[in-house]
């Protein structure tokens, strides 16, 4: 699979078949590098605000993303497209077929909107998180997940790498793998993830998450794991985060909440998603290598009932 198209091989004709901007952005993250710094601020603003797409004019985008309405013309050619609005066919069939929803949705939020600021928080927050989740499992594809669960099941070492707010996701995506698996570490074990990754090789795996502001040190792990041919599978709240164009799979998540700091939720969903697709595919008896890891605890005394 091409550094060059992070996801999978869904040709652009696909995309305008089925609706599906998806492999849209791909394409656009994969040429960021290559293009002029005028059509690389519109694409790097169409990746952030994908869902403007459908519903704004070209102007409207040109305005937003500070630009000449004739560079979003030259942006949808550098990627295949006769012209603007066969760039944004898709975007609009995706908006038109509509976002698969909770059953009453909208009637739970309202029942839960009361109470004054607290209950309008509450419904605000409940919005948030439900429109992440619907929104990573309408776009992710079945085919990404079950390539990048293959990556890591084949893997001499797969390090999982995160900091900040990403740090615990990535140790509990390696703690709960490490349950049937042997392969999966979070980082950086001592001192930088450099040290790391400078130990990798082709036979392993790096999975790397870092989220608006995205943190260097992650950028920069990413950047030499490709320079050593390491595959790289990124996590982020945008295509156009620097970790994406080179990755041989990428996922992007919704991080949207109205409090100051990103919401985690789809992100712990799509790790949640990805180590059952791994245990699903793994050759090893997972659950009896579960079931062993729990009873080993038991019988040292970890483990206490919680119900008595």
């Amino acid at each position: 699979m091409s550094s060059a198209h992070p996801i999978n091989a869904v040709t652009l004709d696909d995309a305008v078949s089925s609706g599906d901007p998806t492999p849209i952005l791909q394409t656009l993250t994969s040429a960021l590098e290559t293009m002029s710094p005028q059509v690389r601020q519109a694409a790097t603003y169409v990746l952030n605000h994908p869902g403007e797409v459908a519903v704004a004019s070209m102007r409207a985008i040109a305005e937003a993303a500070e630009v000449k309405p004739n560079t979003l013309v030259r942006m949808a050619r550098a990627v295949g497209f006769d012209g603007y609005e066969d760039f944004r066919s898709p975007f609009q069939k995706q908006a038109a077929d509509g976002t698969p929803s909770f059953p009453d949705r909208a009637r739970f939020l309202q029942s839960i909107n009361k109470g004054g600021r607290h209950g309008t928080l509450l419904a605000d927050m409940a919005s948030a998180a439900l429109g992440n989740v619907e929104s990573l499992f309408s776009e992710v594809h079945t085919s990404d997940l079950k390539a990048a669960a293959d990556l890591i099941d084949a893997s001499r070492r797969t390090n999982v790498l995160g900091v900040g707010t990403a740090k615990p996701l990535a140790e509990n995506f390696a703690y709960v793998a490490n349950m049937a698996l042997s392969n999966v570490t979070a980082i950086p074990t001592i001192g930088l993830a450099i040290d790391d990754v400078v130990r990798m090789g082709t036979e392993d795996v790096l999975v790397a998450m870092t989220f608006s502001p995205c943190r260097v040190e992650i950028v920069e792990a990413v950047r030499m794991a490709v320079e050593r041919d390491v595959p790289v599978i990124s996590i982020s709240d945008s295509w156009a985060a620097p970790i994406m164009a080179s990755a041989t799979m990428a996922f992007v998540v919704q991080s949207d909440s109205p409090l100051p700091f990103s919401s985690n939720v789809a992100a712990v969903a799509l790790l949640e998603v990805l180590l059952a697709f791994m245990m699903a595919d793994s050759p090893d008896d997972v659950v009896g290598a579960i079931d062993s890891f729990h009873a080993n605890r038991r019988s040292a005394g970890v483990y206490t009932d919680c119900l008595q």
